[in-house]
């Protein structure tokens, strides 16, 4: 359930942000929430994930994205990958925000590190990380793909956009069928959990001091 939350707050950043820019696409259909039944999608949030699971062994999915119409940006490109990394800032946030849940219920003596809740915190952070980094990979539709089409060269900004149409195949497809790519994803997830861990448990250790 804290994943399909995560997921939604993802989505109510892009139609924030993009109210924020001008575009209230989004919001007048009532996108901009973080209620999880108006960004729930059958195949994305449930049947994908399930199936990537038990057959890849990676959970792979998502939430309904919000429509965007970058034509009512004064800047298209450019607010386009404004709300494009707003979903992945939010992820972001919040991993900092369940690290340090955790991070409280078990330094001040709340739980035992061993207990459910603080076990719950941690994995929900990790979660967010991991749809944080995943977002950000450039590969379209993702997210990260926005921010690389926006600093692309016009002339090669078309082609690449239209790798969208192949996005889901080539993810799957980097996924079960290049290792190394897997490998670089996983690293990177790791890496970012333990900075952000590490950072949570650094000023948290202040605390006492103030």
């Amino acid at each position: 359930m804290l994943v399909i939350i995560s997921l939604s707050v993802h989505e109510a950043a892009h139609a924030w942000v993009a109210w924020l820019r001008g575009d209230d696409t989004a919001k007048s259909m009532g996108r901009m929430t973080v209620n999880p039944l108006v960004h729930i999608d059958p195949f994305m949030t449930i049947i994908l994930p399930a199936i990537t699971i038990y057959t890849a062994g990676f959970l792979f999915g998502g939430a309904k994205p919000v429509p965007v119409m970058p034509s009512n940006f004064k800047n298209p490109n450019r607010d386009n990958a404004l709300v494009a990394v707003a979903g992945p800032i939010s992820n972001l946030l919040l991993a900092l925000f369940f690290f340090g849940t955790a991070d409280v219920l078990v330094r001040f003596d709340l739980y035992d590190p061993d207990q459910l809740l603080p076990k719950l915190m941690f994995a929900a952070g990790f979660a967010n990380v991991i749809l944080a980094v995943f977002n950000m990979l450039p590969i379209p539709p993702l997210d990260g793909s926005r921010v690389v089409s926006w600093l692309l060269p016009r002339d090669l900004r078309q082609s690449y956009d239209a790798l969208e149409r192949f996005g889901l195949l080539i993810i799957v497809g980097l996924f079960m069928g290049v290792p190394s790519f897997g490998n670089m994803v996983r690293k990177t997830i790791q890496t970012v959990t333990l900075y952000l861990a590490s950072w949570v448990d650094a000023i948290m250790g202040l605390l006492p001091n103030l």
